[in-house]
């Protein structure tokens, strides 16, 4: 375990990276965040990699600092996450129910979520072939968790996550 001070996945780290918003909204994004890292399906796989989560970028506009929230009109922006996985075969649908029904369940009633999957091989054809719309998006988004600098999740926080996921189950 790395000290306090220098675990980079600390929560105050995570929120600290979406600083311009307001608290409740970094509080939000922290624990979707934390929803998308704990229940990825791919660890679990029986592939020749191991699936894993590089990135988790938050784009759109809460990362352009252009969100808005009008509750008489019911009118909010939503949240906009690329996560990019190290394996095309981790982009399918299925290794991301879990993460989105939790995410629904415990946020989806604030606002809407969306998240957009993207191997690396992606994100590399994307630039070799310039195709800025991906490009320009993450390079503007924020990064909210990069595998090679973050710290992985510990043994406990993968335990909540069952535990949790067995209790939604059985109520």
């Amino acid at each position: 375990m790395q000290p306090f001070h220098q675990d980079p996945y600390r929560r105050e780290v995570v929120m600290a990276r979406v600083g311009h918003l307001i608290r409740r909204k970094q509080q939000e994004i922290e624990r979707i965040t934390r929803i998308i890292r704990g229940c990825f399906e791919g660890a679990a796989t029986p592939t020749p990699a191991l699936g894993r989560i590089m990135r988790i970028i938050l784009i759109g506009p809460y990362a352009r600092r252009s969100w808005y929230e009008d509750r008489h009109s019911l009118y909010i922006s939503d949240y906009e996450f690329w996560i990019v996985v190290n394996q095309p075969v981790f982009t399918h649908e299925s290794y991301w129910e879990r993460a989105e029904k939790t995410i629904h369940h415990e946020v989806g009633q604030t606002c809407a979520v969306t998240l957009n999957i993207l191997s690396k091989a992606d994100v590399k054809a994307a630039s070799a072939e310039s195709d800025h719309f991906i490009l320009d998006r993450i390079e503007a988004g924020i990064t909210l968790y990069k595998a090679s600098r973050d710290a992985p999740l510990t043994t406990d926080e993968i335990g909540w996550w069952r535990d949790r996921q067995r209790a939604q189950r059985h109520a």
